[in-house]
């Protein structure tokens, strides 16, 4: 009789379990039984309550600290190889500790070279990740990567809010890739802000490249912490004269005094994904759920069939 390779088998991570849910229920599949025990001082354990001998698996779970997120990627993936799964996928729709991609001063750690290399020795034989906070940390793997880029989910957005005088801007300068990106497939200007920080999270000065007078402006970042550069950038665009100011950031981290800010701030509306789960404190964000585009690339990488569509911007 001839062998047939069995369908595959999607779990999720706790902390994404109910964006897990949406993707399997896009892919036409249920979310597997894995339960976590706990231990009194915080342990925990993941299990497989069914059968993954020779399957092909999709774990899903973005690694956003706490570090509580990527230990249970970590050990769900080495449980999976330990049960003789065929391959298996981390998708890790948000990958946390990506902001630590360099040395920018002596000694301190290249955080995420770091996971890369723990994701492969605990058995993750691919990843697919969205809107990496750099594009080389694709190159810390010695594993394939499926970098997918959010600007599928929001283009169609922005081209239903039929702005004029739009204006697409970047809160910085490592932001002006993505910026030029949005700004060439939407046929807009761009401007680009410029700050300096004082340290992490702190802000202390800030100017505008560019004239954003009389046009409806839209901030375009790849995540939003405590919203401090993105609502002081929405704060000067309006200064300057911006008929309006909304801001489009895949990864909604919010943290610390965000939600306050966002509120205060200047800016009419925040489009985020749902890949990090939260119960949101702002009625001006508005959150597009990315479910669809990771059901629809997995689906793809299980039949053998081209991405590449999804990295086109």
């Amino acid at each position: 009789m001839a062998y047939q390779v069995p369908e595959p088998k999607i779990f999720a991570c706790r902390q994404s379990q109910v964006l897990g849910e949406k993707i399997a229920q896009t892919y036409g599949a249920k979310l597997g039984n894995v339960i976590f025990s706990e231990y009194a001082d915080g342990e925990f354990q993941p299990s497989y309550e069914e059968s993954i001998r020779g399957a092909r698996i999709f774990i899903i779970g973005s690694t956003n600290p706490s570090s509580r997120n990527l230990m249970e990627m970590l050990l769900m993936i080495d449980a999976a190889k330990r049960a003789s799964a065929r391959h298996i996928t981390a998708v890790m729709p948000y990958f946390g500790w990506a902001r630590q991609d360099r040395k920018d001063k002596p000694r301190v750690p290249i955080a995420a070279k770091l996971i890369a290399k723990m994701l492969e020795s605990a058995g993750a034989t691919r990843i697919i990740t969205m809107d990496l906070h750099a594009d080389q940390i694709q190159g810390f793997f010695e594993r394939p990567v499926d970098h997918l880029f959010a600007s599928t989910i929001f283009l169609p957005y922005l081209r239903n809010l039929n702005l004029n005088n739009l204006c697409i801007a970047s809160p910085d300068m490592g932001g002006s890739k993505r910026a030029y990106s949005y700004s060439k497939a939407l046929q807009s200007d761009v401007v680009i802000c410029y700050k300096q920080r004082e340290k992490a999270n702190i802000v202390t000065h800030m100017e505008l490249i560019g004239e954003v007078e009389g046009k409806n402006v839209v901030l375009v970042d790849d995540m939003v912490d405590t919203a401090g550069t993105l609502t002081k950038a929405a704060d000067l665009m309006i200064e300057r004269g911006a008929k309006s100011v909304r801001a489009i950031t895949t990864h909604g981290i919010l943290s610390g005094s965000a939600y306050e800010r966002i509120e205060k701030s200047a800016l009419e509306e925040l489009i985020i994904t749902d890949s990090i789960y939260k119960e949101h404190q702002s009625d001006k964000i508005n959150v597009l759920s990315c479910a669809n585009l990771f059901a629809d690339v997995m689906q793809r990488v299980h039949s053998n069939i081209s991405i590449s569509s999804k990295f086109i911007i």
